[in-house]
């Protein structure tokens, strides 16, 4: 028998099709790393940063974001959030220092909260302004853009850390500021103690 008929009669080993691979922040990592990074200081001003850390981790992979932002931009709290969401990422936040305003949003799309303490966050509406002489039409415009962008990110917020929406608007309006203890209290996060070992051997004892 010729070497080509040998290989003719061997059985074809059957392949198995991988399955793919469910995206969401709630499924296993796919990476197994975990990674650490920092929200700090104004959003706005660190927009490209911020965004770009958070593209760059795997997808769907674990990590730890510590945050320490007084807030800036609803909008690139806004983006920060639905990058957190929509890559899947496993995060677990913590509150080191502030997280007011939209700094608010990507802590509340963290699969794992913490604070201390000491920790502080300040829910209030929604402002705006302009460094350039604006005509009423479009201060008009701006006024009902953002009463209809705060409704809807009150809902988000809501759905967010599974908490009623009229209990976020009660925070909003005319707005609050929420100490750890308080946020641990509403069952938003848990506490974490600066004296009693490192934030990872604390989580591994919840």
């Amino acid at each position: 028998m010729s070497r080509s008929e040998s290989r003719r009669s061997e059985p074809r080993r059957a392949t198995r099709t991988p399955s793919p691979i469910q995206s969401g922040p709630f499924n296993p990592s796919a990476s197994g790393q975990d990674w650490e990074i920092a929200i700090n200081g104004d959003l706005t001003d660190k927009q490209s940063e911020l965004v770009t850390s958070l593209v760059e981790m795997p997808r769907r992979s674990r990590g730890t974001i510590w945050f320490d932002s007084g807030g800036g931009s609803v909008y690139v709290g806004l983006a920060l959030c639905s990058i957190i969401r929509l890559r899947g990422l496993r995060v677990t936040g913590v509150v080191a220092g502030e997280c007011s305003s939209a700094a608010i949003l990507p802590f509340a799309a963290c699969e794992r909260r913490f604070v201390t303490a000491h920790s502080t966050l300040l829910f209030h509406p929604m402002r705006w302004q302009s460094a350039e002489d604006v005509r009423l039409e479009e201060a008009t415009e701006w006024a009902r853009h953002f009463k209809n962008l705060e409704g809807d990110l009150d809902r988000l917020l809501s759905r967010l850390f599974d908490f009623p929406e009229e209990k976020i608007s009660e925070w909003t309006n005319p707005g609050r500021f929420i100490s750890g203890p308080e946020l641990v209290d509403a069952g938003l996060a848990k506490l974490i103690d600066m004296f009693d070992g490192d934030l990872w051997s604390q989580m591994s004892r919840q």
